[in-house]
């Protein structure tokens, strides 16, 4: 027999960079979403946000029967009902998986598996597109640190949480996928990418931004190099105007097909996608004609200032933006204190330290980008779609929602060029950077900032308002006949998830006069709630003790007092309730 090597003479076996890689990827998306998580949505609807519950409530109604173009929520605000903004093409995934359940659990544990599943799904294809095309891009082994990177910034997980069943998920994989698709350039990409663009504006308007500064880039570099970039141009010209109609038929009834609306693909819009178009139609057929590339800038600007113009002439209501005749109590006390609507100046105020998990990653990843511009078209449009979420991100805290899609597709990039840099200075200064684009980093002087200056935080505890969302909550209030409900605006979504009840009020700006009515009942005088009672139409009053509505006059409001037991009023006879709300029915 031969001699067997002994173990010293054994060739050393070891994990290679691209199996750790996958390891930490794959230790990282195993633990992204709690067992738990999962379970409460599965079975109780536990969702993150309003906006989920809201999402949810338009999905079932859409499998109950109600038209495909038909969007109004008829329990909100009754009889009436309040139209939605909210794009059909992000109900009919989830629609169709419920559908697909349905058989096999019947359709409520079927929602319940669709809400926390589905967005899962969804994570699978981000990694999928940020993979292939941070490879493409970089090289595999950037794809491969990239998806370990995803797996890690907060500001993409909380997207594809269990039951994150709202739109933004979908956004920000749209939006990366057609920044992948302007790096790469040439007549193709850029027709996938004005497609994308199309796609990204009939799912919400938040990816508007990030579609004129692509298109602002396309229409600079034919400015600059000439014929070179026309076919990209002129590609993403033509996938943006004729998708984008396209999506707005199948989505939008034909009845409000001349309906101007600010807050969703509408008229207003097109108009933008066509003109879109016919400029770099118009590119196309200058480009002989325009040989300078000062011309070119002249000729883009003088076209792109006729396409302004004719918008604003057109339809100078969008001007001012989705919030438009908000009185200041409904600006001041809803819109205001929306956690989506704070700005980093605001969470530094409240002591908010979880604001550096989002915000530092954000910024190292725009101001990596901006650093290498110089060294490649894919710097370049990272560093171009990176600024607007940021400078929208300090804004408002919904801005980092698509930008933090991108820091992966950054980071990836960066670190694998950090791994061979030769300098040891530069080497330093990337192991700091590279470091810094990986948001869980932030978590420990996050904690660190919680724990030993608590005194600093005067935010108000989100707990306060979740534990009268939950289904536990709202089983006394759903047992009881079906009325009307006017409690605090953040409750609507939940109790038209979790009851058969309609709703005065939610947290949506195309219902000011119920948000008012809300405010004004809740935080005012015991005139003013029976005004809103009555106006309204309510059936029963509920309130949340953990967290009372803003007292609108110099003394406690009405509806404070009343829920702590220092007053009561013969109209309103309490009912029986074991949890933490405090519901009265309305008497004449």
């Amino acid at each position: 027999m031969p001699d067997r090597a002994s173990p010293a003479e054994l060739p050393a076996r070891r994990i290679t960079p691209a199996v750790l890689l996958w390891l930490l990827a794959v230790f990282g998306f195993a633990t992204m979403i709690a067992p738990a998580d999962i379970g409460m949505v599965v079975h109780h609807l536990r969702v993150p946000d309003p906006d989920d519950a809201m999402r949810l409530v338009e999905v079932r109604d859409l499998l109950n029967g109600q038209g495909w173009f038909d969007l109004v929520q008829y329990r909100f605000g009754p009889p009436a009902g309040i139209v939605s903004h909210w794009s059909r093409l992000v109900d009919a995934p989830l629609a169709g998986l419920i559908l697909l359940l349905t058989p096999l659990t019947g359709q409520g544990m079927a929602v319940g598996l669709a809400a926390a599943f589905g967005p899962i799904a969804l994570f699978g294809l981000y990694a999928v597109v940020l993979m292939r095309g941070t490879g493409a891009t970089f090289g595999h082994r950037a794809g491969l640190i990239a998806l370990v990177v995803a797996t890690q910034t907060v500001g993409v997980t909380v997207q594809f949480s269990a039951g994150r069943v709202d739109h933004h998920g979908l956004q920000l994989t749209i939006i990366l996928a057609m920044a992948l698709a302007l790096m790469r350039g040439g007549g193709r990409a850029g027709l996938v990418a004005g497609m994308l663009a199309a796609a990204s504006m009939a799912v919400g308007l938040e990816g508007l931004p990030y579609v004129a500064v692509g298109a602002l880039f396309l229409c600079g570099d034919w400015c600059l190099r000439g014929r070179a970039a026309l076919a990209a141009l002129v590609g993403f010209g033509l996938g943006l105007g004729l998708t984008a109609p396209i999506l707005f038929g199948v989505q939008t009834d034909p009845a409000r097909w001349g309906i101007t609306a600010c807050d969703a693909l509408s008229p207003p819009w097109l108009m933008l996608a066509a003109g879109g178009l016919a400029l770099t139609l118009a590119c196309a057929g200058l480009d002989r004609v325009l040989a300078h590339p000062a011309a070119r800038f002249a000729g883009v600007a003088g076209l792109g200032l006729v396409v302004v113009a004719g918008f604003a002439a057109l339809f100078p209501v969008c001007l001012a933006g989705p919030f438009t005749g908000m009185t200041a109590v409904v600006r001041d006390h809803w819109l205001l204190k929306v956690n989506e609507m704070t700005s980093a100046a605001t969470f530094i105020a409240r002591g908010q330290w979880e604001g550096l998990v989002f915000y530092p990653v954000l910024i190292l990843a725009t101001l990596a980008a901006t650093c290498l511009a110089r060294r490649g078209r894919e710097w370049a449009v990272a560093a171009m779609l990176l600024w607007p979420g940021l400078v929208m991100g300090l804004m408002e805290v919904r801005g980092l929602y698509v930008a933090s899609g991108l820091v992966p597709l950054v980071a990836g990039g960066f670190i694998d060029r950090a791994l061979g840099s030769p300098g040891f200075r530069w080497k330093k200064l990337s192991a700091v950077t590279a470091a810094g684009l990986v948001s869980t980093v932030w978590i420990a002087p996050a904690v660190l900032g919680e724990t030993l200056l608590p005194w600093t935080r005067t935010a108000k505890d989100p707990e306060g308002a979740r534990v009268c969302l939950t289904d536990t909550a709202l089983r006394d209030l759903a047992i009881l006949p079906r009325g009307t409900v006017l409690a605090p605006v953040f409750m609507g979504p939940s109790i038209l998830l979790n009851t058969a009840h309609s709703i005065v009020a939610a947290p949506y700006h195309r219902a000011v006069p119920q948000i008012a009515a809300s405010l004004e009942g809740l935080g005012g005088t015991e005139a003013d709630l029976r005004r809103a009672t009555a106006s309204q139409g309510a059936t029963y009053l509920v309130t949340c003790p953990t967290r009372p509505a803003d007292d609108l006059q110099a003394e406690t409001a009405f509806a404070t007092r009343l829920t702590r037991g220092e007053t009561s009023a013969a109209w309103l006879r309490p009912e029986p309730s074991q949890g933490p709300l405090k519901i009265w029915r309305v008497t004449p």
